[in-house]
């Protein structure tokens, strides 16, 4: 039987898989995130800023939800025990990851306020995905810039000063939205099919918690599309930085 010190644990370490995607994820290199914005303005070329975040917020909704689903229903196969079943609960949490990482940065790009950093990177996601929670450790950084923080982390912050918040937050990710996830994966593995409505519904919660945290991040939409997402841009992509894996490496949380 189960403790309340097993589920902690099972719960952490849900947490630790997610912050290791996270981290993978933060890698994802800008052509892919220009190119994913301006497949959506090509699919709505009358659309503005506004509407094209929304449609990135649908896109974003409409694939954790097909993800949480299939994870779900596959574990509800009788051919597949608990344990299989967890692990693909599990990994249908770090593909959540990946998509909420590019719909960040997707939103980033709308604003007008791209990044390459993974460091920068990082910050954004792991403050977003946190949501209010996270506001003491940003704005210890970035002052008190009301809800808005994105463009003073992306644009203003010392990358040391990000180093140390990304530690704080990475610890507040592992307690708290790791609980919250965890508590999900467990969920999708559970057998005879409930775990497809699990998949779907808790996704989709997720998602949902991750626009609003986006759109608070950001603000409202520009009144324009930058110059190089409109619909009649040269397509080509700036060059991407190098990554620096000590970074990456670096900023694991490890109790």
């Amino acid at each position: 039987m189960a403790t309340v010190s097993d589920d902690a644990g099972e719960h952490k370490a849900v947490a630790r898989m997610l912050l290791a995607g996270l981290d993978r994820a933060v890698q994802i290199g800008r052509p892919a995130i220009l190119s994913h914005v301006r497949g959506t303005v090509r699919r709505a070329p009358d659309a503005d800023p506004e509407k094209v975040i929304k449609l990135l917020g649908r896109q974003f909704t409409a694939a954790v939800c097909a993800s949480g689903a299939a994870a779900g229903g596959a574990a509800a196969a009788p051919a597949v025990g608990l344990p299989a079943g967890l692990a693909l609960a599990v990994a249908d949490a770090g593909t959540f990851t990946t998509v909420a990482t590019t719909y960040v940065l997707a939103v980033a790009e709308v604003h007008g306020i791209p990044t390459e950093d993974v460091v920068r990177r990082r910050t954004l996601l792991l403050g977003i995905l946190l949501g209010d929670s996270a506001n003491p450790a940003i704005n210890k950084v970035a002052g008190k810039v009301g809800g808005h923080w994105g463009k003073k982390v992306v644009e203003g912050v010392p990358l040391q000063a990000l180093k140390n918040v990304n530690k704080v937050l990475g610890h507040n990710f592992v307690t708290k939205y790791g609980t919250k996830q965890g508590i999900l994966v467990l969920g999708k593995s559970v057998p005879f099919g409930i775990g497809a409505a699990i998949g779907a519904g808790g996704n989709a919660a997720f998602a949902q918690f991750t626009v609003r945290s986006t759109k608070k991040v950001f603000g409202p939409a520009p009144a324009e599309m930058p110059i190089h997402l409109r619909p009649d841009a040269d397509c080509g992509a700036p060059p991407t930085v190098p990554i620096d894996e000590d970074i990456i490496d670096g900023e694991f949380v490890h109790d």
